[in-house]
């Protein structure tokens, strides 16, 4: 699933073609993704201008005078700015056409992405209850520590937890958590002041650096002009489950945490 920096990379790349923009028509060649798709993105959106592309933890809005377009990649979802005229491919789901001539075109072979509304002035229920952004000045070691105060989950499954943190997915977990020399088993109640504030920070330093080389290119991700992201090969641990640790050469552990693959050096780590 494409992550923050992946989902940040795409807001960049859109920007300078749809900010500014007015949507002539909005074409649905299906009435439904994850959900259905609300009325208002046919009957609202048309005639408004886009004043602002934002993003929000995983989602990307398209602000308008009249409300938020709100959208989500999901597994494989693209979006991607063209000629009007360029040939609709198979899973090409979504046209919203711009007064440039050109079209954001949202491509989603597995339907996990969802295009929804926002009125104006209102949270949608997806957004509420949200943390703090990791890039923010509201996220750092003191929040992390003073919020993890008698948990006994682990700490990878805390750093997760939306309600926490948004955006921090599987890969970029398990790289701050290395580079931290932080178990991912290790109980988010029993991590000291100091250890979350190395996290916060690893946190922040790899989003960051992802966020500059383009994301993560994983499956099926693609940066709007095409181009893939170019943070894969840096990865330490995840992924490599069985290989050389980078820093110790001892192989690295692999086991599911939440269900997820989760990948840690057992000598690095603590």
């Amino acid at each position: 699933m494409p992550e923050l920096p992946e989902v940040e990379t795409t807001r960049r790349g859109l920007a300078p073609h749809v900010e500014g923009r007015r949507v002539v028509t909005a074409t649905l060649r299906r009435p439904d993704l994850r959900w259905p798709i609300p009325d208002e993105i046919r009957q609202v959106l048309p005639g408004q201008r886009i004043d602002q592309v934002r993003r929000r933890a995983k989602y990307l809005l398209l602000d308008t005078a009249a409300g938020s377009a709100l959208l989500h990649l999901g597994m494989s979802g693209s979006l991607r700015v063209l000629p009007a005229d360029t040939p609709v491919r198979a899973h090409d789901h979504v046209d919203l056409a711009l007064d440039s001539g050109q079209v954001l075109r949202f491509n989603d072979p597995r339907r996990f992405g969802s295009l929804l509304w926002q009125g104006p002035g209102e949270t949608h229920e997806l957004l509420a209850d949200l943390g703090p952004e990791p890039l923010s000045d509201a996220f750092d070691g003191d929040y992390l520590f003073a919020l993890s105060r008698g948990r006994s989950a682990p700490v990878k499954t805390f750093l997760m937890d939306q309600k926490v943190v948004v955006g921090v997915g599987n890969i970029y977990v398990a790289e701050a958590l290395f580079a931290a020399g932080v178990s991912p088993l290790r109980a988010a109640g029993k991590v000291s002041r100091e250890r979350y504030q190395q996290l916060a920070a690893q946190i922040r330093r790899i989003l960051g650096h992802a966020i500059d080389r383009g994301g993560t290119t994983l499956r099926d991700f693609i940066s709007p002009d095409g181009a893939p992201g170019y943070f894969e090969q840096e990865l330490s641990a995840y992924g490599r489950g069985g290989e050389p640790c980078p820093r110790c050469g001892r192989p690295l552990k692999q086991a599911a945490i939440g269900q997820r693959a989760t990948v840690w050096c057992g000598t690095c780590q603590r």
